[in-house]
């Protein structure tokens, strides 16, 4: 679950950046990887968060 969270950091904005690009041009793909890299933070915090949650309870 923590590996899915850290590939997240790199392959969300990676994707962002490549669709804003292709859709927005330059200020798309800073869009782009800003969202995508917000969306991988919430990812990792959240698997974070189920990591320590599960560890509390045993």
């Amino acid at each position: 679950m923590v590996a899915i969270g850290c590939l997240a950091l790199v392959v969300l904005p990676l994707l962002g950046l490549a669709f804003g690009g292709f859709l927005g041009g330059a200020a798309g793909a800073r869009w782009g990887a800003s969202i995508g890299f917000l969306l991988a933070l919430t990812l990792c915090g959240v698997s974070g968060y189920a990591l320590v949650k599960a560890a509390r309870r045993h």
